[in-house]
């Protein structure tokens, strides 16, 4: 190691939790001229809290905002560490700026879902460093898995490597529209399902990724449970890998060491963890960066995946209802549901409540349909859980159904009208099963546990009198996004769509 530079190194100021690197590229920064403190944390990557501590500790001129090195003084430069990708970067100049218009446009983040978007820069060196590192010439079209994608890196994928097929699951339904309706103008493979990752993966995106890409919430159980998902979408994960963007402020190690605990249980190696790759705009806490971890599935890894991914917690967010802060549940009482007589209780019910009745996992009724008939069931919805009232609801046979949920029918009693009779009562909402109508949308509907696309068919068949292969081109043409997907991980976007579908011509939607 050269140690020409010891006296300057002497003379740097120390702030706790700052790397020396970090403290002399603020202060060349400072030296070039002003800087806000949201450029210093986004250029240096240095948490918030100690770029506020080093303004204070050197000498500095003020202006509003902006801080500048007082006195003026050059600061001699130091390079940056190569990144894996970055030399690659300026040949992509015009992918950047189309991501920066992309993300401009997208729908804002939403804090309770700890959104915070990542830099246009970013996810193009995603979609470069996915293509450098396993998609090699000529080898046949990959399928990538982005578990969540708020940053858009489907679309960045796609634009870069037009012969991949994505496939996104995200719990934001406004982020499935979006990515659809973007995706079908610039004419790339990207498909959507809608999930809540605490309730199972989508069947469509089981078993089919090469590799998957996921940016999760920043918690311990959020990223264990976010990257156990990626493990069960992949073909083969003797082969796969899953690509994790994780940050931690540099005051708070022992939260990055509980994360890669988490890591550890799922039996993954860390095959290769890039600095700083991942930059953001916002979370100031953590310098609005985030480390890219590469991790490689063992032979354990599948087995703890499956086994652990249900007992992540459901509060795996840092802010809103769903957070590792907030309270738990909602008060569940007998004489809630006493009216109701269910036959079935689904969700976390307390044991004191009408303890001989049947109950059953959300997971379970959201996976498969149940097996016995219910004529009256009891849905308890957890705070953070309300994006399932509809796919809960979709999954009941029942001619009754009462979900406790704070969240009440807004944005879904369009969806459910074919359906049910709605009544919104402010903690529940109680769902009355209409009389069978023969219409397009109730069949698909009423069939929400089967593949979309074999229900639309049969419903041609019937309505307009095809042949089976008639009613098979069809759909394919008119629906091409039911295929191989069933009705409950469909985005609302699509749910909608099938609910105003007129029997008579079922048409594009």
């Amino acid at each position: 190691m050269d140690d020409s530079g010891a006296d300057e190194r002497a003379a740097l100021p120390i702030v706790d939790g700052m790397d020396p690197v970090r403290v002399h590229a603020a202060l060349a920064l400072l030296a070039e001229g002003w800087r806000t403190r949201a450029e210093l944390v986004r250029e240096t990557a240095a948490p918030r809290r100690s770029i506020e501590a080093l303004l204070r500790t050197v000498p500095v001129e003020r202006s509003g905002e902006r801080y500048r090195l007082e006195p003026a003084a050059p600061v001699p430069a130091h390079p940056a560490p190569a990144g894996p990708v970055g030399h690659l970067l300026p040949g992509h100049a015009a992918t950047v700026e189309r991501l920066a218009d992309l993300i401009a446009r997208a729908p804002r983040g939403r804090q309770a879902l700890d959104h915070v978007s990542a830099t246009p820069e970013t996810v193009v060196r995603r979609a470069l460093y996915l293509g450098a590192r396993f998609q090699p010439p000529g080898s046949p079209p990959a399928h990538l898995l982005c578990v969540g994608d708020h940053d858009l890196t489907s679309l960045a994928v796609g634009l870069i490597h037009p012969h991949v097929r994505t496939t996104v699951v995200d719990i934001d339904d406004r982020i499935l529209a979006y990515i659809d309706a973007e995706a079908a103008k610039l004419g790339l493979d990207v498909r959507t399902r809608w999930a809540d990752l605490r309730l199972g993966l989508p069947p469509s995106a089981r078993e089919h990724a090469d590799v998957a890409i996921t940016d999760p919430p920043y918690t311990p159980d959020g990223v264990g449970l976010f990257v156990a998902r990626a493990v069960e979408g992949l073909r083969d994960p003797a082969r796969g890998r899953v690509l994790l963007a994780y940050g931690a402020g540099d005051l708070t190690p022992a939260l990055a060491l509980k994360v890669q605990n988490a890591l550890s249980d799922l039996h993954l190696l860390s095959e290769a963890v890039y600095p700083d790759f991942n930059r953001y705009f916002g979370a100031e806490a953590i310098g609005s960066a985030a480390d890219l971890y590469v991790l490689r599935p063992t032979t354990k890894t599948l087995p703890a995946a499956v086994a652990r991914a249900d007992r992540f917690a459901a509060a795996i967010y840092t802010h809103g209802p769903q957070s590792i802060e907030a309270a738990a549940g909602q008060a569940l009482a007998a004489d809630a549901v006493a009216d109701l007589e269910p036959d079935v209780l689904v969700g976390a019910w307390p044991n004191d409540v009408l303890p001989n009745v049947p109950r059953v996992r959300l997971a379970t009724w959201l996976g498969k349909p149940y097996a016995a008939t219910v004529r009256r069931a009891a849905i308890a919805l957890p705070p953070g859980l309300e994006p399932a009232l509809v796919r809960v609801l979709l999954a009941t046979r029942a001619e009754r159904v009462r979900v406790f949920t704070g969240a009440g029918v807004a944005g879904s009693a369009e969806i459910l009208a074919p359906v049910y009779d709605l009544t919104d009562h402010g903690t529940h909402v109680d769902a009355v099963r209409r009389e069978p109508s023969g219409a397009l949308a109730r069949t698909l509907l009423d069939r929400a546990h089967g593949k979309a696309a074999n229900a639309w068919r049969d419903a041609l068949i019937r309505i307009r009198g095809l042949t089976k292969r008639e009613a098979r081109a069809e759909v394919a043409r008119i629906a091409p996004w039911t295929r191989d997907v069933t009705v409950l991980e469909l985005p609302a976007h699509r749910l909608k769509a099938i609910a105003q579908t007129p029997s008579a011509d079922p048409g594009p939607v």
